[in-house]
């Protein structure tokens, strides 16, 4: 198995990313080949004063690292790369890796 991960900051206009993240990023995101399963959450809470770092998270699981890597290459992968400045106006924070560890069977 091999995960991504997207770490979001805030953004200037919460709307305006919600808006073409939902409608425009995922559906490209959920053409890319080979991936397992995504997820996202808006809006993260953390810490104690119930705001974390970022305000989105997104995440993804492919196989093994070479299907990511595969995925990322291909023509849908560059399209979904190419496509993060046109909502992410805090930047993005992108983390592949393979777990080392899990308690799932």
């Amino acid at each position: 198995m091999h995960k991504l991960m997207v770490l979001y900051p805030e953004p200037a206009d919460r709307a305006a990313f919600i808006d073409y993240y939902t409608s425009t990023h995922l559906p490209k995101v959920a053409k890319l080949p080979g991936l397992q399963s995504w997820s996202y959450a808006l809006d993260v809470a953390g810490g104690p004063e119930g705001r974390a770092p970022y305000f989105a998270v997104f995440e993804a699981e492919f196989a093994d690292a070479q299907s990511f890597a595969a995925a990322m290459a291909s023509p849908e992968g560059q399209e979904v790369a190419q496509d993060v400045p046109n909502y992410a106006s805090g930047g993005a924070i992108t983390l592949d890796y393979s777990p080392t560890g899990s308690s799932a069977s």
